[in-house]
């Protein structure tokens, strides 16, 4: 069963954990996290971060690589998978990679970043041209930046449009040149087969295991860690920070918060993640070669 990656993508709560454990042990495999808050060190309650039994039941790649003060990407996260995929299967192994994080997920199907190194400098300029003209300031350098159009780029989201225009900068190139660019690269992971098998729960099912979970989270000392992680520094990194069961706490914490409201809004929150999350599994990812109804399995 090796040369072959097995993708298992589903919701927050769905049973991911689980499932890709045993997954692995039947499938001779081992488990590469595609979550972008397991990969920080501390984050462990709030991330229902593996327990340390099953770590050593299963090897586990791309887990605890990261001090929670200092900022991590997929441009990093991509040289970890792509080091944790050879070592697997040097090892004679398959691949599972699972996790809620999608942007990571769809990474194993498709490049989703260039190879263009934005200087500091370019990003002073970008970030300085929007504080003082604001999104159409940006828009109109990017149209000088790329007289040849501005291709499919949502012109409405300022993020996308000074991501693009700093990537004009630094490249010399169009923005419709840039596109073109990166359709023609190659898709990783093109020598190994890929199995994506998606996991559903009935909605009220999902709904409960959430909730459990969340109480389970603060029952197990989720506020006691936040304490230490902000002694270590979380919030100078806002995409550790932000994490749902995160920021609610350290909004409590701060007293913007009351405790009663505590548990109310991370079920709140991750909700929202959760239908974020199915809305991006069914646009953004190829269609399942496996759909399992998590309500059925033994």
């Amino acid at each position: 069963m090796q040369n072959i990656i097995h993708l298992i993508s589903g919701a927050t709560a769905v049973g991911k954990t689980e499932f890709s454990l045993k997954y692995a042990k039947e499938n001779n495999a081992e488990i590469i996290s595609c979550d972008a808050t397991l990969v920080y060190q501390g984050m462990d309650i709030g991330t229902a971060k593996p327990t340390k039994d099953e770590l050593d039941c299963v090897q586990h790649y791309c887990i605890d690589l990261h001090p929670v003060d200092k900022p991590f990407d997929i441009r990093l996260y991509n040289v970890y998978a792509q080091n944790a995929v050879k070592t697997i299967l040097n090892k004679g192994k398959s691949v599972v990679v699972t996790g809620g994080s999608g942007f990571y997920l769809k990474s194993f199907f498709e490049p989703i970043i260039d190879s263009i190194e934005i200087p500091k400098s370019i990003r002073n300029q970008s970030k300085n041209l929007f504080l003082e003209k604001g999104l159409e300031g940006l828009k109109e350098a990017l149209k000088s930046a790329s007289p040849e159009g501005l291709g499919n780029l949502d012109i409405f989201n300022p993020r996308r449009v000074q991501r693009a225009l700093e990537r004009c900068w630094a490249s010399g190139k169009s923005l419709p040149e840039l596109q073109r660019e990166f359709l023609e690269r190659p898709k990783p992971y093109e020598h190994l087969k890929k199995n994506h098998i998606h996991l559903e729960r009935d909605k009220d099912e999902l709904k409960r295991r959430l909730e459990f979970r969340a109480e389970e989270m603060l029952k197990n000392g989720l506020i006691d860690e936040v304490k230490r992680l902000l002694t270590k520094g979380i919030e100078k990194n806002p995409n550790a920070a932000n994490a749902i069961g995160y920021s609610e706490t350290i909004a409590f914490l701060k007293g913007s918060i009351p405790r009663d409201k505590l548990l109310p809004e991370i079920i709140k929150n991750t909700k929202r993640l959760v239908k974020k999350q199915k809305t991006w599994f069914r646009s953004q990812l190829p269609k399942a070669d496996q759909i399992v109804d998590m309500d059925n399995e033994p």
